[in-house]
């Protein structure tokens, strides 16, 4: 947080409650903000969840029929069955939410075996190699949703601290300097008020003396 500097005076008062009032209701907004963000966090989390759970279980698929593939025809046959393979391409796309930028889905491109490819060499490899592409996918959904809860579970850790800050510290220097000012400007007023009650006495005193 700023230092405070605060002008003398009723300036120095009007100054500190309009940033008090600015503070209180930036610290409202926050934890409006922090509400919402942990409840989206929630969701993310629910959803990565269940995009790993349906990314091992795709793993586990296409790991079987490559074991069956591999014992029927050899470790020679995968690696020319993968040889005609293509690389895949992964794109996420994008969105802001509260701010923060994440991923809200990713689409990715398996590319089909070319036509004039050998099939693989079994019917085990030919299951293995479609389980793969839905490795594939599956694994990208994965990533994208995991970054999605580490870039809002990293902006809720912010909001918070954010809010903590104002809450236990701004605030309460504000409203700290708010009550010295106060009672400053009291303190001056009350000495003011008898400075004139003096000199109206003097006055008068110095009037009633005149012949």
């Amino acid at each position: 947080m700023s230092t405070l500097h605060v002008p003398p005076g009723r300036a120095g008062r009007l100054r500190l409650r309009h940033s008090l009032d600015v503070a209180e209701r930036g610290a409202d907004l926050l934890e409006q903000k922090l509400r919402i963000l942990r409840a989206e966090h929630q969701r993310l989390q629910r959803a990565e969840e269940a995009a790993a759970r349906t990314w091992h279980e795709r793993v586990t698929e296409a790991e079987t029929w490559l074991v069956r593939g591999l014992l029927l025809s050899g470790e020679g046959a995968l690696e020319a069955a993968a040889e005609a393979l293509d690389r895949t391409d992964v794109e996420a796309r994008w969105t802001s939410f509260m701010g923060a930028l994440c991923p809200a889905d990713v689409s990715c491109t398996v590319p089909a075996r070319s036509p004039t490819a050998a099939a693989p060499a079994n019917t085990a490899l030919v299951h293995a190699e479609a389980s793969y592409r839905e490795v594939v996918r599956a694994a990208a959904e994965h990533a994208a949703a995991a970054a999605a809860v580490r870039i809002i579970g990293t902006e809720v850790l912010s909001t918070r601290q954010r809010v903590r800050s104002l809450q236990r510290h701004w605030i309460p220097s504000l409203r700290e300097a708010l009550a010295r000012t106060e009672l400053a400007l009291e303190q001056s007023e009350h000495e003011d008020a008898v400075r004139r009650r003096w000199a109206a006495g003097v006055r008068r005193e110095g009037g009633s003396r005149s012949p």
